[in-house]
């Protein structure tokens, strides 16, 4: 057993320099062991990664099984009743948010946000045709979806510009989700109602703006900022 005389790290056998500070090792009671393995790996690996391809077979496989595992199911059990078609939607809808971002990396945004919206979308309108609600679907889920995906379009947009800064992020997000809890309590006013008359949803509103209001003001004094990140360690 010997020692590096640089920095005391134990040496093995083998090793013709110290694996810390690659100091050379001169012993001539204990010549260097040029027979043995090499205590270190003498060359660099890396595992491969797996082909985006592979993957997305193997999770259209998965989904694919459940669906029809199920759909069959539905045929000998109950089969008055269309409960497959939940499980169907749901893996349908995950196969189209999984698989086309999978394979095509440098999709647009706005490209991959209408996947997203008529993943969605499809998942409730097979809810509908299982409940005999196309008139809910066409008149209620419909715009809320719709205006979800204009919400998220938006902030997908402005956080872009501000994708560096968490407290501008946080600041964005907090703000999108009073905006668009407004846009859902007018929808379902108008489905209810005929007429909007906000309530809830203004209650959330503010508390959205009274979070906001004081992180766009710890944006904007740098010594507030620096100490929120010192603080919080972001």
């Amino acid at each position: 057993m010997s020692y590096c005389v640089h920095c005391g790290v134990e040496l093995d056998a083998t090793a013709s320099f110290c694996p810390l500070c690659h100091t050379p090792v001169l012993d001539p009671a204990q010549p260097v062991d040029t027979v043995g393995p090499k205590y270190f790996p003498t060359q660099r690996g890396e595992v491969p990664p797996v082909a985006k391809q592979e993957l997305a077979l193997l999770i259209t496989s998965m989904l694919a099984s459940v669906a029809v595992c199920c759909g069959i199911l539905n045929v000998f059990l109950r089969p008055n009743e269309g409960w497959s078609l939940y499980v169907i939607g749901a893996a349908a809808m995950l196969w189209l948010w999984l698989v086309p971002p999978l394979l095509a990396r440098g999709m647009h945004l706005l490209l991959r946000l209408l996947v997203d919206i008529l993943a969605v979308a499809l998942y409730v309108y097979l809810i509908a045709l299982n409940l005999n609600g196309r008139t809910w679907f066409l008149g209620l889920a419909a715009p809320i979806i719709l205006w979800g995906g204009a919400v998220l379009l938006l902030l997908g947009l402005v956080l872009r510009v501000y994708r560096r800064s968490l407290l501008s992020t946080l600041t964005i997000l907090l703000g999108s989700i009073g905006v668009f809890l407004l846009g859902v309590e007018f929808f379902v006013d108008r489905w209810l109602y005929h007429m909007w008359d906000p309530s809830w949803s203004l209650v959330v509103l503010t508390v959205c703006l009274g979070l906001v209001i004081p992180l766009i003001v710890i944006r904007r004094v740098p010594s507030l900022r620096e100490e929120v990140r010192r603080r919080f360690h972001l």
